[in-house]
């Protein structure tokens, strides 16, 4: 039982890294076409940028069906299974934090203190910049102080690698 929850814990923690690297490698990278109106204002229920949820929800299955002894027999491996989980339960958290929370797809809620303010905070400073060059916080789960944040997106402004918004406050 320890067994499955250190493999379930440790792919909820591995999550976080994943989707740093995806995010900033990948959707602001060449797969920006797919992340860009994620950046830009609309209002469509939808955005392209919900095609990275459906890639999260096929490495999970993935990882079902390759823990399944059921359907592989002995060609399967167990704790893929967990792994699994493990990534469904980090895409759980992503979408009620980061489209409910943050980006108030869901529900209406702004906290005003404590690691939810600071998550929001940090998300929005990721926001400030047009385009896909340059940047801040592209992880979720652990924001950065956003003091560092505005100061980082300063440097890059003043560095001519980002476009900042003029509400970034850097």
């Amino acid at each position: 039982m320890w067994q499955i929850i250190a493999i379930v814990a440790a792919t909820v923690v591995a999550m976080e890294f994943y989707a740093w690297a995806l995010h900033k490698y990948v959707m602001h990278g060449f797969g920006w076409g797919w992340h860009r109106d994620h950046h830009e204002p609309h209002d469509n229920r939808f955005e392209k940028n919900d095609l990275y949820a459906l890639v999260g929800a096929a490495i999970s299955i993935a990882m079902f069906v390759w823990g399944s002894e059921l359907l592989l027999g002995d060609a399967a491996w167990p704790p893929a299974f967990w792994i699994g989980v493990g990534v469904t339960i980090y895409g759980v958290i992503y979408t009620l934090v980061h489209d409910g929370l943050v980006h108030q797809r869901y529900f209406r809620f702004v906290p005003k203190r404590g690691y939810a303010k600071r998550l929001v905070q940090a998300h929005k400073l990721h926001h400030a910049t047009i385009g896909k060059e340059g940047g801040v916080s592209f992880g979720f789960v652990w924001p950065q102080n956003p003091a560092k944040l505005k100061a980082e997106l300063k440097r890059q402004r003043e560095a001519g690698i980002a476009v900042v918004r003029d509400s970034a406050g850097a």
